[in-house]
């Protein structure tokens, strides 16, 4: 099982928040990718563009901040956070 928590946050408070869940055999990479998708479907988002610095955060760590930065649209809060919170 792998599962993805997607939380948006705005001064410090949590607004918003769902998890990913997914059973396939597809790689890490992928289940990130189609989770993130599928997050910001649920959470009524553009899909945010991966940084440099996203992509080295997320490795070390398994979390990661998308700030306005890596999002085209204007966006109403101060990031939104993906964690990995169960791989197996």
């Amino acid at each position: 099982m792998f599962r993805l928590w997607g939380k948006i946050w705005k001064d410090n408070h949590l607004l918003k928040d769902t998890v990913y869940e997914e059973e396939s055999e597809d790689t890490r990479t992928h289940k990130v990718f189609k989770g993130l998708e599928a997050i910001c479907y649920e959470l009524d988002l553009g899909v945010p563009v991966w940084l440099d610095s996203n992509i080295q955060e997320f490795q070390r760590h398994a979390k990661v901040r998308f700030h306005q930065d890596s999002f085209i649209e204007q966006i109403e809060f101060d990031f939104l956070e993906l964690e990995v919170i169960e791989e197996g």
